[in-house]
Order: structure tokens, then C-alpha cells, then sequence
């Protein structure tokens, strides 16, 4: 590719009213409004006795933020990209920059709560206009984990420097669903001071994102999966309660050590991983492993009897590549290993179970794609304006995989920056005929007929929809 006009020939100006950059988030709007964020935001967002009248048609400007985060604003001055050419046309209500700021300010503790609600509600309502979850009435997966965001202004509220040496941070923690066919959606997300403990919280979002999982046509097996940070005896009382199996990697306490050595060496199982498995102690691919199972293991043994919980240990080694096989002139008299066991009562077998638990990285890709859009920052000095930023990111995130899944099958498993890039960011030419908005996208746009099938499904009768 090269310029097709000398320097001295081109110029640039700003000054055509008929344009719009992001012409996907005319059907991405439309499909939050069919699934009735506003008036779900008017019923459970209440604000009262703010300064500035922050506080004022809620629905108005969270239906801003969700857009300008689907169009990839990142911080609240980036919601400004909503107000240029020709969007006044294509939609009214949009919200200034200030305003919203002034907006997020407005959040209490107990606001967030209701915009929890909202978001539940709206990934309910999505996943019954989209194929969101195929196969969640067979097998769905509840996915936990906690992340840090790392945050450089030190008047930010709940900064504070904890698992990493040095570094202020805040501290999020999320819950998604998938299922084996499925990218996951984000079910519950919480925003914690940076020196939280991981676990802090851990018991109720648990409940609620299970909670969620039924509201989205999760009626089969569910499995709870999640790292050593969460393994207690309150987010397993979590899962009974709701009829949830678990999967919940245990980490090398004194009692598993004990279960582990006692596990016979004909009991071990080899397998092999045809493209690599990334070791999560020393980030290196393995190719080879070995796999035992100890049927019957009670955990929590420090708690009173009730709350003793009796399931199965998988335990996966893999040999320790960093100790020398042979020290001196004499050979290696006993393999040195490395243990990765999990606590589960999952219904599956042996190998089943633990390649499913080992899928639980799948949560690692949704915290990339948050940090590589609207988490890139927490762009606001007050810790609730954060958390409602968390909780809007969340319903743009889910917003975006719905857009996804009735765009085209690629699109069902696309990151949300590639359907950003192929659906949202297309520039249009509007125009007017007979009453009719008329938008003019570029001609052989290489996802044409995805980004129509979207057009279509939004646009046709409610009857269909």
C-alpha cells in the first residue's frame, strides 16, 4: 500500500455533518433498548439528593456509558466520541462528558447494588434474544477469579499497594459462565480495596453468579471452578446450597501433602497434551503428566463436623524440570515432581474432570480482554464511580457477545476487540428518504453480511425478535 497522491495534493478538514464512526451501535443501542436496560435502569436506579442533579434520568446516561464502551471509550473524557456528525441523528439522549462524570460521582455503596440488579436482570434478558450459552441445559461452567488493576493517582480511594510489591492497585473480582461450546459472559463482578484478600467477598458473589446461571438457562449440570485462593468451606457450602457441583484447586497444605504421598505409584495415570499445557508455576509448556485420583478426601477438617465436606482430590503431576536429573556420576534414583491437585465432586471421570478444571484459564481471557478495553483504566478518584464503571463494563461486555452471537458463527467466539473492529467501528454516511434513516456503510466491508444479519435480527418486528 502507498499514498495515491502526492503530500502537496492532499488536505484534510473537518466537515461533513451526514457522518457517523461507529455505526454498529445502531443495532448494538437497539438490541440493549429490546432488551430493556432503559427501563430496567428507570425501575432499579435511584438517586436522590445528589449535587448537580447527578443523579437525573439514569437511563439516559448509563445507555451512554454501555455505548461509548462498546465503541471502546476507556475512560469517561472517551465518552465524548459519541457527540460528533451525524450521532445526534441516529440517537437521542446522548450525554456529555462532564455529565456523566458527574454521574458515576453520584454512586453510593447502595447505588452499585442496584446497578448490580440492572446488570443480572439485562444478561437474563440478553441470553433469551441471543444464543449466548448453547448447551448450558446440558453442562455450564461458573468460572471465579480476582485480578489487580494497577492505578498510579494516590488521592484514588481504595488504592493500595497489597499482592504486589510497590504497586498501588484495586483490586476486582468476577464470575463468569461458560460452556464447553460457549465464550464466556460475565455473571457478577465486584470492586475491592488493592489489599483485599482474594477470598474477601468470594461466598456472596459465588451465590449470585449462581444465582445468575439459573436466570440464563443454566438448568444442568453446573460445575463451580476456581483457584487455590478460593478454596474454603464457605464458597463449597455456597455451591450446595445451590445445587452446584465444584472444582476448586486445593494448593499443597499439610493434609493434602499426606493424601498425596499415600497414593499408590500404580495408581498414577500418564497422559499427554498434543499442543502443550502452560504450567502455572513456572509458565513453561508441558507435554506430559500423570494423573491420580483419591475418591474419598475431607477437606476442612478444622471446621465443625457440618461444615466437613467429603469429595474426590485429582491430583495432575508433571516432573520438575528444574531439579538436574543426575547429580555426579550417578544416575537419578527417585523423579522429582511437581503436584497440582483439585478438590471437586464433579460427576465426571478422572481425566474428564481435570482437563475441564484446567479450563478454568478460559476466565484469564475475559480479565485481557477487560484491561485491554474500557478496564484499560479506572478513570475515577471515587472508589463507587469505579465500581459502577466496573459493573457498566460488565454490561457492555455481555452486550457485545450478544451482538456477536446473532452476527454470524465467527463472531459467537470472537473477543469483544475483534467485534469492536468489525461491527462496532464502521464508519457510515446517513441519509434520509421518505422518512426513512438510511445508513451508508462502506463498500466490500469485509463483514458485511455479518454485520447485516445483526442490522436485520434487531431491527425486525418485536414479534420475532
Amino acid at each position: 500500500m502507498q499514498s495515491s497522491h502526492a503530500a502537496a495534493a492532499v488536505s484534510s478538514v473537518f466537515d461533513e455533518d451526514n457522518l457517523i464512526a461507529d455505526a454498529g451501535l445502531v443495532p448494538v443501542v437497539r438490541l440493549a433498548e429490546r432488551a430493556g436496560l432503559p427501563g430496567l435502569v428507570d425501575t432499579a436506579v435511584r438517586i436522590s439528593g445528589s449535587v448537580n442533579g447527578g443523579g437525573a434520568n439514569p437511563a439516559a446516561k448509563v445507555m451512554s456509558l454501555v455505548a461509548a464502551m462498546c465503541a471502546g471509550a476507556d475512560s469517561i473524557d472517551d465518552t465524548d466520541r459519541l457527540r460528533h456528525g451525524a450521532v445526534a441523528t441516529a440517537f437521542d439522549g446522548v450525554r456529555a462528558p462532564s455529565t456523566l462524570g458527574t454521574f458515576l460521582r453520584s454512586f453510593t455503596h447502595g447505588h452499585t447494588l442496584q446497578l448490580h440488579a440492572v446488570h443480572r436482570r439485562l444478561l437474563g434478558e440478553l441470553a433469551g434474544r441471543a444464543p449466548l450459552l448453547p448447551g448450558a441445559d446440558q453442562v455450564a461452567f461458573i468460572d471465579v477469579d480476582s485480578t489487580h488493576k494497577r492505578v498510579f493517582g494516590r488521592a484514588k480511594q481504595g488504592a493500595q499497594v497489597g499482592r504486589f510489591k510497590g504497586v498501588r492497585t484495586l483490586h476486582p473480582l468476577l464470575a463468569t459462565i461458560c460452556t464447553p461450546i460457549a465464550r464466556p459472559v460475565v455473571a457478577a463482578v465486584r470492586l475491592r480495596q488493592g489489599r483485599s484478600a482474594d477470598s474477601r467477598g468470594a461466598m456472596r458473589l459465588v451465590t449470585e453468579a449462581l444465582a445468575t446461571s439459573t436466570e440464563v438457562g443454566a438448568t444442568g449440570t453446573r460445575v463451580l471452578r476456581a483457584d487455590s485462593q478460593f478454596y474454603n468451606a464457605d464458597v463449597v457450602a455456597a455451591c450446595r446450597r445451590a445445587d452446584t457441583r465444584f472444582s476448586i484447586t486445593t494448593g499443597m497444605n499439610p493434609s493434602i501433602k499426606r493424601a498425596i504421598t499415600a497414593i499408590d505409584e500404580d495408581a498414577w495415570t500418564q497422559i499427554r497434551y498434543p499442543t502443550g499445557v502452560l504450567d502455572p508455576d513456572t509458565g513453561e509448556l508441558i507435554y506430559d503428566a500423570q494423573v491420580a485420583e483419591i475418591p474419598a478426601y475431607t477437606a476442612f477438617t478444622g471446621r465443625k463436623k457440618s461444615e466437613q465436606v467429603t469429595a474426590r482430590l485429582i491430583v495432575r503431576r508433571v516432573r520438575d524440570l528444574a531439579k538436574p536429573a543426575t547429580v555426579g556420576e550417578q544416575g537419578e534414583l527417585f523423579p522429582a515432581w511437581r503436584y497440582h491437585p483439585f478438590f471437586t465432586d464433579s460427576p465426571f471421570q478422572t481425566l474428564q474432570a481435570e482437563r475441564q478444571h484446567r479450563h478454568h484459564a478460559v476466565i484469564e481471557q475475559v480479565i485481557a480482554d477487560a484491561k485491554a478495553g474500557a478496564l484499560a483504566h479506572l478513570p475515577s478518584g471515587q472508589f463507587n464511580a469505579n465500581a459502577a464503571w466496573l459493573i457498566l463494563w460488565a454490561m457492555s461486555f455481555n452486550l457485545l457477545r450478544a451482538a456477536g452471537a446473532l452476527a454470524s458463527t465467527f463472531h459467537t467466539r470472537a473477543t469483544t476487540a475483534t467485534i469492536r473492529a468489525h461491527l462496532v467501528n464502521v464508519p457510515a454516511r446517513l441519509a434520509r428518504s421518505a422518512r426513512r434513516l438510511i445508513l451508508h456503510l462502506p463498500r466490500n466491508w469485509p463483514w458485511t453480511e455479518a454485520w447485516m444479519n445483526l442490522f436485520d435480527i434487531v431491527h425486525a418486528p418485536p414479534d420475532s425478535v
